[in-house]
């Protein structure tokens, strides 16, 4: 695909999905949407999910396990940022037509420091916290809220400063914090790993310019770490790989200061632009830097590379990086948004002599989410999220065919909070996008969470069936499909 086809789908993506002018074109505000940051206070066991709409595909079983802040405020003290909550993971589980939900907090040294408090005393990306606070190491204010991944028989939730924290996957118990080796206690391990199709796994610990690049098996297991310096100290939260490289793209919001709140250590210079590291897996010395306009970020889908060299991925950008700053502190304030998110799905170009440049769709969406199967290969679909006028997460699902310049969407309305999507394929199903979009929702006016199932290809039906929880669980952030064996 060249820069022409992308524009050409970008502009009828534009046509059909979340644009700037649909959002501001949609329903006036209403402050019920704070059910998405609404605390939880015990554990959720395992319940029936009644469905409300459709019926199961045949082929569909597994867990879908989604991760997120959940517990934000105590009597004696609050967290200010929505990151900061204590981390909760759910468990939607899809066997023989049915559906069931459980749900439990990460057992983690911040969470039992907090509650002994009756207040939240721990630091965090955008909470003080106290200055009695007990805080010897990453791990000891590790939230464990955003992200999760399978290793072996272990769940892992993962945050980005810290270790990940394994748990049961059948039962949520938390078993306690991972540790690669004795030399490795802490180390960051970022909430965006990237896995090779086979199964290999590659990710980033990043603490201001020093980085390590972890490499792993399938099932968790430690095949190296590698320290690196980054060429400056950029906020780093996902990074993106192709078969053969690693794309970091290192935005100019850089560290400059170890203070509480971590994010108040970082300043905004865009007069500096973007930078994009490429390193080669097989030798991590070799390295090529392209310069981009400034922008700021969260999310990347996955890379693929031609056979000329050329690399390519799709990112949402924002011109500065407010929402990390204020809009999630906005958020746990109760304040209504100003009119939907501001990222916008663009597509960045790296050729093999040094050429770099972007073009923005102008299609305001996040989470863009890839079929696994293909990462790092050459692929053709983004499934994403759509944003909202009415409150200030989401409310729709898009997929771009980027090569076939077609894009379908489905917009639950500004009465649902929309949650990230993860693609599992059709049993026996080869072709990209062969299968199911699964994700959840949260449904202001039954006060439930919702799980939903799209044919991928076929988005704009909307949901081919629909289960709906008796509890109402807050947004989450990330998750993962396992599917059933």
């Amino acid at each position: 695909m060249n820069r022409r086809a992308f524009l050409t789908s970008a502009a009828g993506f534009g046509a059909l999905a979340f644009t700037p002018e649909t959002l501001l074109a949609a329903a006036a505000n209403s402050g019920d949407w704070t059910l998405s940051v609404a605390d939880v206070e015990a554990d959720v066991p395992t319940q029936a999910m009644r469905l409300v709409h459709g019926r199961a595909p045949a082929g569909l079983g597994g867990v879908l396990y989604r991760n997120g802040p959940a517990k934000f405020r105590r009597p004696g003290g609050s967290v200010t940022h929505w990151f900061d909550g204590d981390g909760m993971m759910r468990r939607f589980r899809i066997d023989d037509g049915k559906a069931t939900l459980a749900a439990r907090f990460v057992d983690t040294a911040k969470r039992r420091a907090d509650t002994a408090a009756n207040a939240v005393v721990t630091p965090g990306f955008g909470t003080i916290g106290s200055p009695t606070a007990a805080v010897g190491g990453p791990d000891d204010v590790n939230a464990a809220n955003i992200s999760v991944m399978m290793a072996g028989k272990d769940l892992w939730a993962l945050w980005e400063a810290g270790s990940p924290v394994a748990m049961d996957p059948a039962t949520l118990e938390t078993r306690g914090l991972h540790t690669f080796r004795p030399d490795l206690k802490g180390m960051p391990f970022l909430a965006h790993p990237r896995f090779n199709p086979d199964g290999r796994v590659w990710n980033l610990g990043v603490s201001g310019k020093r980085a390590v690049v972890w490499r792993l098996a399938a099932d968790g297991a430690l095949e190296g770490v590698t320290p690196i310096v980054l060429p400056r100290a950029s906020y780093v939260h996902d990074f993106t790989a192709t078969a053969r490289h690693l794309i970091l793209v290192l935005q100019p919001w850089m560290h400059e200061r170890l203070v509480a709140p971590i994010s108040a250590g970082y300043v905004w210079k865009p007069e500096q632009g973007t930078q994009v590291l490429v390193l080669d897996k097989d030798d991590l010395s070799k390295r090529r830097v392209y310069e981009l306009p400034a922008f700021s970020f969260f999310h990347m889908g996955d890379a693929w590379e031609d056979k000329e060299g050329t690399i390519r991925f799709d990112i949402c950008t924002s011109p500065n990086p407010d929402f990390g700053v204020q809009g999630a502190v906005d958020m746990m304030q109760g304040k209504a948004p100003k009119g939907g998110a501001d990222t916008d799905l663009t597509l960045v170009t790296l050729r093999a002599d040094g050429k770099a440049w972007m073009a923005a769709s102008g299609l305001v969406v996040e989470f863009p989410k890839t079929d696994p199967r293909y990462a790092g290969r050459t692929r053709s679909f983004s499934a994403c999220l759509g944003g909202s006028a009415s409150h200030p997460l989401f409310q729709g699902v898009a997929v771009c065919d980027w090569t076939r310049s077609k894009t379908e969407r489905y917009d639950l309305g500004p009465r649902q909070i929309m949650e990230e999507v993860v693609f599992t394929p059709r049993p026996g199903g080869t072709a990209e996008f062969d299968g199911w979009l699964v994700g959840t929702s949260i449904n202001l006016d039954a006060k439930a969470t919702e799980l939903h199932v799209f044919d991928a290809r076929r988005v704009a039906a909307g949901p081919i069936c629909t289960w709906r929880a008796e509890v109402a669980l807050p947004a989450t952030l990330h998750g993962t499909f396992v599917r059933k064996t």
